[in-house]
Formats: C-alpha cells, sequence, structure tokens
C-alpha cells in the first residue's frame, strides 16, 4: 500500500512517501510560517524521487492537528485536492498519533505515551497513548485536551512525554514525583503519519475525518 503523508501543523514541514513501512522517499523543513509556499514542491520532490505519481498511491494521510491554524489547513487543502484528482482515500492523523508512533520502541515499552503540544497561549494540548494486545499499537486514552501546565493530570504509572511542550511537561511530572521519561521526537514526521494511516485504513485504529482539529479556537488578531 502506498501512502503520501503531510504534515504542517507545528515548526515543520514534513512528506514522506512509504510503502509497506518502508519509506521510499521523504523531505522535512523546520519553519515556523510559510507552510503553503514550501509543502508542494516537497511534494512533488518526493513523488519524483520515488519515480511515481499521485495515480500510483493507494492514500494520502494528513495531520489534522492540533496545530497551528494555516499549517493544518494547508496540508488539509494540498491531500484533498492530490486525492480528488486520484480517486483516493484522505485519512487523517492525529498530531499526538504521529508524535507517539515516532517515540522510539525501548523508550516506551512498560510506559504510557503523552504528547504535549504548545499553544503559544501558555497552555498545552495533551494526548494520551497506551498499547494495546496483542500487537502493542498505541491507542488513545480519550479526546486531546488542553490545559494549563499547572493542571496536567498525574500519571498513573511511567509515562514517556514527546512533543515540542515535551521538555516543559516532563519536568513538571518529574517535579511531582512521577516517573518520567522525555522522549522523542518534537516535531512530527510525515513517515510516522504513514504508518498510523496504514493502521487505519486497515481497520486496526477507528476512522477520523480529514477535518481540521482545532481544541481551542484560532487566536485572532484585531486590526
Amino acid at each position: 500500500m502506498l501512502i503520501l503523508a503531510l504534515d504542517a501543523a507545528l515548526a515543520r514541514c514534513s512528506v514522506a512517501l512509504v510503502r509497506g513501512g518502508v519509506v521510499l522517499a521523504e523531505r522535512q523543513q523546520d519553519a515556523s510560517r510559510g507552510h503553503a509556499s514550501l509543502l508542494p514542491p516537497m511534494v512533488q520532490a518526493v513523488l519524483a524521487e520515488a519515480g511515481v505519481t499521485a495515480r500510483d498511491l493507494a492514500a494520502v494521510a494528513a495531520v489534522v492537528g492540533p496545530g497551528g491554524f494555516t499549517g493544518i489547513r494547508t496540508a488539509l487543502a494540498l491531500a484533498e485536492g492530490l486525492a480528488l484528482g486520484a480517486g483516493i482515500p484522505v485519512v487523517g492523523v492525529t498530531t499526538g498519533e504521529a508524535l507517539a508512533e515516532a517515540v522510539p520502541a525501548e523508550q516506551r515499552a512498560g510506559r504510557e505515551v503523552w504528547t504535549a503540544v504548545d499553544t503559544r497561549r501558555g497552555r498545552v494540548v495533551l494526548e494520551r497513548f497506551a498499547a494495546a494486545p496483542p500487537f502493542g499499537n498505541l491507542v488513545a486514552l480519550g479526546e486531546p485536551q488542553a490545559m494549563d501546565e499547572a493542571a496536567l493530570p498525574r500519571p498513573a504509572g511511567p509515562v514517556a512525554v514527546a512533543g515540542d511542550a515535551a521538555l516543559a511537561v516532563a519536568a513538571r511530572l518529574a517535579a511531582r514525583g512521577a516517573n518520567t521519561l522525555l522522549a522523542g521526537p518534537r516535531m512530527p514526521e510525515a513517515a510516522a503519519v504513514a504508518r498510523v494511516a496504514a493502521r487505519r485504513l486497515a481497520g486496526a485504529l477507528p476512522g477520523l475525518p480529514a477535518q481540521p482539529m482545532y481544541v481551542e479556537p484560532p487566536a485572532v488578531r484585531q486590526p
């Protein structure tokens, strides 16, 4: 199954072409803005490197959020355009799912995985995951939640924390005596997005609409 995965939810643009868990081509660039101009050429480069076109794809996957308003909509619009032209589905993946999937197996063994995304408003968006039998794939423990760092729940057991707010969250949990591991990555990786999407397409995960997920309303600046 050939999947093209896109992400621009945080301060990075990332694109990967994956078949059967194997990365055929990928690009990424750190950027806090300008996602709309960066992402399309990256998609073109990845497809050209692998020698395929959009019509060779089985699906397109995109991160739906939580994250930045413009980046999320940029990735979803591009994914929907490619999928519409090729007659293939678009698969939504949350920011937390992508981050948790990229945490190395040795770091998440025996631990819940928490992902923490900085809202840039003094708050974080928390997503929590646990390994499910029989294969140990991560499944979400509830919906993403936005909260002040001071309101973070206490983990029931050992926890690994990833995301761009992971350092602050891990430090606060450790200060409360929680068994906390600061894990990678800090930003979503498109290859991980594709792996989550493949499980979703196979029915191992519940469906997720390819629509923007905003846990908090977008910030608006008065003119």
